[in-house]
């Protein structure tokens, strides 16, 4: 009786949790002949504005790609076999083409079946460097621009784990490379090696209040396994192949020549490791050797930095930021906590810069305190620079115009404003390449120039102001003024003449790059002419919506009616809405709108774009701020705000006579998944909800989340508040939960899905989990993105377009 009972239970058990054995599927024809189209190229554009080199490559990896041997270690996911990430985009073609012609010219000499990146311009720009991954290894190739010819210079030595440590010399025929040492220890097969006794880590006290990083370093075995992939000797190879030797091995992560091409700034990582942070704070030594490689001078010792204090301006003691001056020949800078990196500590200034000319036997000279933390620095001249600091808490950002030969002299406020208020932004410094090669401050005498966005309540209009840095009087020079297109200011090629290269687009019209000249009646010439790959859907109506919450805070969202919809019939269809929750700290800035209706019409594979064939409205990028002001934190109130967005949203696409109500999904990615978990939980306003790699339990990532600072002991109200895993028992809309089984982003593992979905399913919750193999956090590899998009299909015709009422 007893075995009939356990047999019985058995087979119940089985038939709850039973699995589903399914291949890998594709969308309808209607979505997958949008998914499948050739991408244009990336395109870089040399500092004369006179050369593109064009890098192509394919839309979507293999799962042949993705089920290569991977080791997690540190953070880093490297290949064991060809010593470089494993989750690499490489190009697989490069064409160079001269802005004055339409024609791009193909590089000769590729490698076969190529699989390129570590892309760097030689120092005059007459050449390029680039790897090239084969099947046992990387190598080194140079690219020369005049003859748009290619050829290797090194077998595949190179070793790429910690992200590809080449460097140019300033002779523009040489390069300073990590390569596989010659007596390299094997791997350990960690899997097949007998332990030896247990693994311990153990807390002396100090508290160390980490966020819930992966990959990290587990055993005795990832450490050595580790060392041995991040260690390397550094060549110095010139452009014929001919290499000597230039340091010996050691860990190195990073190596970066002043400004002058005399010295060489090396970091290497140093044990003792960590289990609970990445490589990057593990120990680092940061030596000074001259471009022979003669020793200098050791400038920074930094120990293990695994214990900080709480918040998310907090960092650690001593020299940080270590860089070149970037006007200057030889001279270091960096930056140090005054407040012993602990926001907490009311101090009058934050942080402190140094700097320290070569030949660095003096001692540091003192150049600025900043009342913030420190944000970076962009150098003009000996008499200015700009000093950027901010503070998270208060949204705030702060830009100083210093005189850098007089320190004693008082800095310049040039701005003081909150860094979410888009429509008030004064837009970025424009840059030049000075003698060494160097970007800096693009000065005419006491002026500076600003590339800004352009966003107002009116629309985008990307603009370029003149700033009188003495007076900080600012003059616009030229103002965007489409209203049927979009044109992204990217960059200046050459204030004084005026030039910027920009990219236009519209709705139907493909991005394609242009040569603006602002001080020539606003010419304009076309320098690339990609076609659109979508012309299905281009003719789909879409437009940005503005509404108002129930407090009458401002919000928005890009629409996009199905395809053939009768504006004049308004049939009501079924809707899909996307978004991603955001925290303000004021309303202002919280009620902007950054969404262009000119923007071009880009299904991508996580979009839901694609929808608009399959008969569905589709409300895109909806706006979820979520605002706490004064000391108000944004989460305390973070359920009924989520919930005032979401019916807002609802409420005004329904006003417009376009939607079913009753037939609204919701979904959305990462914390966008959290987003739609907690919705379809405390609102009865969808009828099904996509929920793809998110987080669902908020006690599983105890030490902060997103822009969540407390832990979990300051606010478990909170956390178990937000926490949708928590609220099982209340969920009872329809919700498919997709997730990568290789996710290597921070809190969102996938045992987060697993553990939601076995507790829907407990308390009857209609749900499925999709576990993507060896996808991560962003999903890669072509059959993967296509049976996503078949299972989003049939999850919407089920349970939104058919809903059964």
């Amino acid at each position: 009786m007893k075995l009939k009972l356990v047999v019985f239970t058995l087979l119940i058990a089985s038939v709850t949790m039973a699995q589903e054995k399914l291949t890998y599927q594709k969308p309808p024809k209607e979505i997958l002949e949008l998914v499948d189209v050739p991408r244009a190229p990336s395109v870089n554009l040399d500092a004369k504005g006179e050369t593109m080199v064009m890098f192509y490559r394919d839309s979507y990896k293999t799962l042949e790609e993705l089920s290569q041997k991977e080791l997690r270690l540190g953070g880093l996911r490297i290949d064991p076999k060809t010593n470089i990430g494993s989750r690499v985009t490489y190009s697989n073609n490069i064409k160079i083409q001269k802005v004055n012609s339409k024609e791009a010219k193909q590089v000769k000499g590729l490698p076969e079946n190529a699989r390129l990146t570590n892309f760097l311009w030689s120092p005059d720009q007459s050449k390029m460097s680039f790897t090239n991954t084969v099947e046992n290894g990387v190598e080194l190739w140079i690219l020369d621009i005049e003859t748009a010819t290619a050829k290797k210079i090194s077998e595949p030595t190179i070793n790429a784990n910690m992200g590809g440590i080449i460097s140019w010399f300033n002779d523009n025929a040489s390069l300073l490379v990590a390569m596989l040492p010659a007596n390299r220890k094997p791997l350990i097969d960690a899997e097949s090696v007998i332990p030896e006794g247990p693994t311990v880590t153990e807390s002396t006290g100090a508290k160390a209040q980490n966020r819930t990083y992966q990959d990290l370093l587990q055993n005795n075995n990832d450490e050595q396994n580790f060392e041995t992939l991040a260690t390397s000797e550094l060549y110095k190879i010139d452009i014929d192949g001919n290499k000597t030797k230039w340091k010996e091995a050691a860990m190195y992560s990073d190596a970066s020549f002043s400004p002058d091409g005399n010295y060489v700034m090396v970091t290497t990582i140093k044990r003792p490791f960590s289990y609970i942070v990445p490589f990057y704070r593990f120990p680092q030594t940061v030596t000074l050797y001259k471009s022979n490689g003669e020793q200098v001078q050791v400038v920074n010792k930094v120990p293990l930095d695994e214990v900080r204090p709480q918040g998310f301006m907090a960092t650690r003691k001593g020299k940080r930021n270590i860089s070149w001056r970037a006007d200057k020949p030889a001279t270091l800078v960096w930056a140090e906590a005054l407040d012993e990196g602990d926001p907490e500590k009311k101090v009058d200034f934050r942080d402190e810069l140094f700097t320290l000319e070569a030949p660095f036997n003096q001692q540091p000279k003192s150049l600025f305190k900043t009342k913030d933390r420190y944000a970076g620095i962009t150098w003009g001249n000996d008499n200015t620079a700009i000093v950027v600091d901010y503070w998270w808490n208060t949204r705030n950002i702060r830009t100083y115009l210093i005189n850098p030969s007089k320190s004693e002299q008082a800095a310049t406020v040039l701005f003081d404003r909150n860094y979410q208020d888009k429509y008030n932004d004064p837009g970025e410094f424009a840059r030049r390449k000075n003698q060494f090669g160097k970007y800096v401050l693009d000065l005419n005498k006491d002026k500076a120039y600003l590339i800004g966005d352009g966003f107002s309540k009116e629309g985008q209009f990307p603009f370029v102001d003149e700033i009188n840095l003495k007076t900080k009087e600012t003059k616009r020079l030229y103002q965007s003024n489409y209203n049927d297109k979009l044109e992204n200011l990217l960059y200046a090629i050459d204030m004084k003449k005026g030039k910027l290269l920009v990219r236009i687009e519209s709705p139907t019209e493909y991005p394609n790059y242009y040569i603006r000249n602002i001080k020539k009646n606003n010419s304009l010439q076309q320098i690339t002419f990609f076609e659109n790959p979508f012309k299905s859907i281009q003719d789909v109506h879409k437009e940005v919506i503005r509404y108002k919450r129930e407090d009458g805070l401002e919000l928005s969202g890009t629409l996009y009616l199905p395809v053939g919809y009768d504006l004049e019939k308004k049939e009501k269809m079924p809707m899909v809405m996307w978004a991603y929750p955001t925290e303000f700290k004021d309303k202002s800035s919280a009620g902007q709108t950054t969404s262009n209706p000119n923007e071009f019409i880009y299904p991508y594979y996580g979009s839901m774009v694609y929808w608009v064939t399959r008969g569905y409205v589709v409300l895109d990028d909806a706006s979820f701020p979520i605002v706490g002001e004064g000391d108000e934190e944004p989460n305390d109130t973070f359920m009924p705000q989520l919930v005032a967005n979401a019916k807002a949203a609802i409420d005004a696409v329904d006003s417009l006579g376009y939607i079913d109500r009753d037939r609204v999904a919701v979904g959305g990615h990462s914390y966008g998944a959290f987003m739609t978990a907690n919705l379809l939980t405390h609102s009865d306003l969808f009828a099904a909800g996509i929920a793809r790699s998110g987080a669902y339990n908020r006690t599983l990532t105890p030490f902060g989340f997103q822009s969540e600072e407390r832990n979990y002991w300051e606010a478990p109200d909170v956390y178990n508040a937000m926490s949708p895993f928590m609220h099982v028992d209340k969920m009872k809309t329809p919700l498919l939960l997709i997730h990568g089984t290789a996710d290597n982003n921070s809190g969102t593992y996938p045992l987060q899905s697993e553990r939601y979905f076995n507790a829907l399913k407990g308390f009857g919750a209609p749900t499925r989990l999709v576990m993507l193999p060896k996808e991560s956090h962003s999903y890669r590899a072509k059959k993967s993105i296509l049976h996503l998009l078949w299972e989003q299909d049939q999850w919407l015709e089920k349970y939104v377009k058919n809903r059964k009422k």
